[in-house]
């Protein structure tokens, strides 16, 4: 089965809307006419690899000698341009068939770092308006007293009221989480492990930021990437103060990192496949016309922390979803295959659920 498939080409025309909050932060978004579709692979040999996918998606071309994005992204830096247009200018080797790479699973997340200890792994929620019905009950909703909304609809209600700024302050501060380090990310056709010790495992379809910290501490966003922010709804529904818990799960990023920035409207497509049947589906909107929040702020809230500025650091964060199967009363089941389809950027990310023991036991700790 292919885990996961390749697309054409599609042509991007919408520009980046957020409003730049200078200061605190300067993120690299500097656009370029065409967009790249880089990824990260093994060749034949089993060596790592960054190429560069063909203007008609079915073939993947080597960019340079690179052997990393990381790599590649820092050669960039040193030479003062933008990844975009660095990858531009580098030799390219002959092509490989993409979708049979994605079909061995030799397609890797799309950005790491040689220490997953500092790639953090983050995102924040509560972003998204989601479809048009839902955004009318929710504007009802949103009428009342704020001391009459639960926590989240007030979090919601705040950056409905405040999360677009438009001048140079920032707006209302998100909700974030914390997701993990780099070794909770997995790649497009790999396993996303559930562990024992949890009461579900249910996808997120979202948007993820690409960014790498340069040497004098700003942030370079080096482009997006489709996300599957798997999360466990259960366990987050017996109180919302179990998120954090909740969220402390493996994630699929890729297969692709897309460069430049994002389509201000994008429709993608969720689902979850069992057997030769499609379980569950679900169209979805994303893209900053669709959030209640820009980019920028979110960004910002981001980066604002001297910790989250270490020189050499990456960071992979979410920007929240607008549609999940647990809302349905779906449970996945080891084997099920979540599907996440945003053709803006690049290939479907597809994976398998599985279950995965722990690690530990009660009593574990030694002393």
């Amino acid at each position: 089965m292919f885990f996961c498939s390749p697309v054409p080409w599609h042509l991007y025309t919408d520009e980046y809307s957020s409003v730049a909050i200078p200061g605190l932060l300067d993120i690299d978004t500097n656009p370029m006419i065409r967009r790249l579709r880089l990824i990260q692979f093994l060749d034949e040999n089993g060596r790592q690899r960054v190429g560069q996918i063909t203007a008609d998606g079915t073939r993947v071309s080597g960019v340079g000698s690179y052997a990393s994005m990381y790599e590649l992204a820092q050669a960039a830096l040193t030479a003062a341009e933008t990844l975009e247009s660095f990858a531009s200018r580098q030799p390219a080797s002959p092509g490989i068939d993409y979708a049979r790479l994605l079909h061995v699973r030799r397609v890797l997340p799309p950005l790491t770092h040689p220490d997953p200890a500092r790639c953090l792994v983050s995102g924040t929620g509560l972003t998204h308006y989601g479809s048009a019905s839902a955004r009318d009950n929710m504007h009802k909703k949103l009428s009342k007293a704020d001391d009459s909304l639960s926590d989240s609809m007030q979090m919601f209600k705040w950056g409905v009221d405040g999360g677009r700024p438009a001048g140079a302050e920032p707006g209302a501060q998100p909700e974030w989480f914390y997701k993990g380090d780099g070794d909770c990310v997995v790649g497009c056709g790999q396993a996303l492990p559930s562990p024992s010790f949890a009461l579900d495992g249910g996808e997120e379809p979202e948007i993820v930021g690409l960014y790498l910290i340069a040497p004098d501490g700003t942030p370079h966003r080096l482009g997006f990437a489709i996300g599957n922010e798997f999360s466990d709804h259960v366990t987050e529904r017996k109180n919302y103060l179990y998120l954090a818990h909740s969220k402390l799960r493996p994630c699929a990023i890729g297969p692709e990192l897309r460069t430049g920035a994002p389509p201000a409207h994008m429709e993608g497509a969720s689902r979850i496949r069992r057997g030769e049947r499609v379980l569950w589906e679900r169209p979805f909107l994303t893209g900053e016309n669709n959030m209640c929040h820009t980019l920028a702020n979110l960004e910002y809230h981001h980066f604002k922390y001297d910790a989250h500025r270490r020189p050499g650091d990456v960071h992979l964060h979410f920007f929240g979803t607008a549609t999940l199967s647990f809302a349905d009363g779906i449970k996945a089941e080891p084997g099920d295959i979540f599907e996440v389809d945003l053709p803006d950027l690049g290939a479907p990310l597809r994976n398998p659920l599985a279950r995965a023991a722990s690690g530990f036991n009660f009593g574990g700790v030694r002393y």
